[in-house]
């Protein structure tokens, strides 16, 4: 598998907008090429896409990864035609000053605009630079000529329409991969090259597998709901850099305890003789300020073995970035486990 073709699909569906709530988009189009492939698919209620591989035993495995993004939503509407905003999940709202952005209306309608904080000018406000960038003191301006909250919400603009702000994403010819929402659609673009992977190849897996695309990660929920099926859950998310961890932008993270507790031993430890047999660069570390969708099944009862994996990300919430090893790395354990 060419990892420039992993990272290349990653950027197709970085550019489909689906903040957490507003995933339909993206996950018609991932089950349009998952059905491509020849695999059966399925929608649960919540809008989460289960892929079923069918392999030689009868235990069923799964893997998870979530396809929804960070992203905002309307607030309010104030009396110049400026939009107050809330945030879906969590961004680092300092990063998001200046950044282009769309609003789509539940009239199907898109406007364009940016985000900006309220102190937005040096040469007017004293407080240009020192002004917190937070959702209280930012704003977004829209790319239409209003000046008042009717002149808005005449263009069938409300409260609760989506705002979802510009990915930049690019690839480098080094390797890289510069967006925001590698968290997690770089996972995602692991787990259908994978897929198609096992189909050009004609490999049949030892279990049978169930992966699922998540739709609510990002607030907590989305793996919640599981397949009663599934014996073992992998999620495959982003793996954090920075402070005293060990991975890094090369490395396939193997992730031992978070802020839902540890994981199964036993299944990280295979994680780990399979990267030491297999020469695949890896990291364990813990996560203090995470959760992953195998963190919301076990919360929700769901009796299984979980582990976390994926490629190592930095600058989570923000401007991230990933390296095609990092991919490679996590498309490597992935196959020789399921394999």
């Amino acid at each position: 598998m060419n990892g420039q073709m992993i990272l290349e699909f990653a950027k197709t569906i970085l550019e489909i907008p689906s903040p957490t709530g507003y995933t339909r988009d993206v996950i018609a189009f991932m089950e349009k090429k998952v059905k491509e492939l020849g695999y059966k698919t399925s929608l649960t209620n919540k809008g989460n896409l289960e892929i079923y591989v069918e392999g030689k035993s009868e235990h069923t495995k799964g893997l998870c990864a979530h396809v929804d993004t960070l992203g905002l939503m309307v607030r309010s509407i104030r009396d110049d035609g400026t939009l107050n905003f809330t945030l879906v999940g969590s961004p680092l709202s300092p990063t998001l000053d200046g950044e282009y952005c769309l609003i789509k209306t539940r009239g199907n309608k898109t406007y364009t605009g940016t985000i900006l904080s309220d102190s937005s000018s040096k040469h007017v406000y004293k407080d240009s630079t020192s002004l917190d960038r937070t959702e209280e003191h930012m704003h977004i301006v829209l790319d239409e000529k209003v000046s008042s909250k009717k002149e808005a919400e005449a263009l069938g603009i409300m409260t609760g329409d989506y705002i979802c702000f510009d990915p930049k994403t690019t690839i480098t010819e080094n390797g890289f991969i510069k967006s925001r929402f590698l968290d997690d659609k770089l996972s995602v673009a692991i787990l259908y090259n994978l897929l198609k992977y096992f189909k050009e190849e004609g490999i049949v897996p030892k279990d049978n597998w169930i992966i699922t695309i998540s739709t609510y990660e990002e607030v907590g929920h989305g793996s919640s709901y599981i397949n009663p099926a599934i014996e073992e859950l992998i999620a495959v998310d982003m793996g954090c850099i920075g402070k005293d961890l060990n991975c890094s932008e090369y490395d396939v993270s193997i992730c031992a305890k978070d802020s839902s507790g540890p994981y199964d031993y036993a299944l990280i430890s295979d994680f780990v003789d399979i990267c030491k047999k297999e020469n695949i660069n890896f990291a364990v570390d813990i996560y203090p300020y995470y959760g992953s969708d195998v963190s919301a099944a076990l919360r929700a009862g769901a009796n299984i073995r979980g582990g976390l994996i994926g490629p190592g990300v930095a600058n989570s919430h923000g401007m991230e970035r990933s390296h095609m090893d990092a991919v490679m790395n996590t498309f490597s354990l992935l196959k020789h486990y399921m394999a």
